[in-house]
């Protein structure tokens, strides 16, 4: 597992230096969320070069993310750290231990928050397709506007359409109990891009928004992103994110 410059700290401080994971408890008082971002070890959809510009951002809002490209990761132990699952990666599969973790924790009240290429991930079960909500088809590239299809959601609060190259994605076996937040128009079709939903107690956030910096370096993007997490994990959470009062 990897983390990067002040959110190391910021872990550190958290659950002290060298201390046992099991005695580790996510605070109820003002505090940061805490999101574990599942990567891989790949420079396509580079999640390695990408993430700690997010991170940079998401710091400043009260957000860390700890990095990991280890699907291992994905167990009761360690996910109970967090207030949120990201995921930005190609990862083919996933074991029937991991996903009975995953499972639990995100129908238990955690967020899901899975970013463009994570809707390719794990395609072996069902549960996590049908979870955030469609699978990626098809694709082609581009520059193009996302159309807001919801302004009012809270999600949506401040964000403005934006320009951008991207992956045009395409999904299959979209799940018809979501909330469609923009769609990308082509032509007749228009294809839903961004969505939330929830499943058990818990919530999704996706965008498929993110093939590369074009995208990542953009600031309606980082502001997106930044909605996304803090309605995915929650009010209560998220109220614990604003009574920490950043500076």
């Amino acid at each position: 597992m990897k983390y990067f410059g002040l959110i190391t700290v910021a872990m550190l401080l958290m659950m002290g230096c060298g201390g046992n994971s099991s005695k580790i408890e996510l605070s109820d008082g003002p505090r940061r969320a805490e999101i574990l971002f599942l990567g891989h070890e790949s420079t396509h959809h580079n999640s390695e070069k990408l993430m700690p510009g997010l991170a940079r951002h998401l710091f400043q809002k009260g957000i860390n993310l700890t990095y990991t490209a280890d699907p291992d990761d994905l167990n009761a132990e360690k996910l109970r750290l967090y207030d949120g699952l990201m995921i930005y990666a190609n990862h083919d599969e996933i074991t029937a231990d991991q996903e009975k973790a995953l499972k639990a924790y995100v129908e238990g009240g955690k967020a899901l928050i899975p970013i463009h290429s994570a809707s390719f991930c794990f395609r072996n079960s069902d549960w996590f397709v049908e979870t955030v909500g469609g699978q990626f088809s098809s694709h082609g590239t581009g520059d193009f506007t996302a159309s807001i299809t919801d302004s009012s959601h809270p999600v949506m609060a401040g964000i403005s359409e934006f320009e951008t190259w991207d992956e045009t994605y395409v999904h299959s076996q979209l799940n018809e109990d979501m909330t469609v937040l923009m769609e990308r128009v082509e032509g007749d079709h228009r294809e839903p891009y961004t969505w939330v939903r929830e499943q058990g107690k818990g919530r999704i956030f996706y965008t498929a928004y993110g093939h590369d910096e074009r995208t990542w370096n953009q600031p309606e993007f980082l502001k997106l992103v930044t909605n996304g997490v803090l309605w995915a994990v929650g009010e209560d959470v998220a109220q614990q994110v604003a009574d920490y009062d950043i500076p």
